[in-house]
């Protein structure tokens, strides 16, 4: 009966690591579907949000979704077709518009969320 349970918690852990998987390549194509997809993987991670600021737009939760994937400055800005320093104004929009402090780093800010 316990390899029963260890073969389903490795089952669950690689449909995990697909899910991911299949979240980044979306994240990396900067495709359309992103949103939706998340949306359906951690819902409350979009309640969390909404409850610090609601009217957030679905481009800033794109954006979000960005940096709860920890990904750079430099590969978002890759991903999305814009400098760098695009991506670090944005940064820095966010920080104002959800209230994070600029000592905070805005990635432990966002896996703690």
């Amino acid at each position: 009966m316990r390899n029963e349970k260890t073969e389903f918690n490795l089952e669950d852990l690689n449909q995990k690591i697909f899910v991911q998987d299949e979240i980044l390549a979306l994240a990396k194509e900067n495709s359309p579907r992103l949103l939706s997809k998340f949306r359906l993987v951690d819902p409350d991670f979009f309640k969390k949000l909404s409850s610090i600021q609601s009217n957030l737009k679905n481009s800033e939760l794109i954006f979000c979704i960005y940096l709860k994937l920890n990904l750079t400055t430099k590969e978002i800005a890759k991903y999305t077709f814009v400098t760098p320093k695009a991506i670090q104004n944005r940064k820095n929009r966010l920080r104002k518009k959800l209230n994070i402090a600029s000592t905070v780093d805005i990635y432990k800010w966002f896996n703690e969320i």
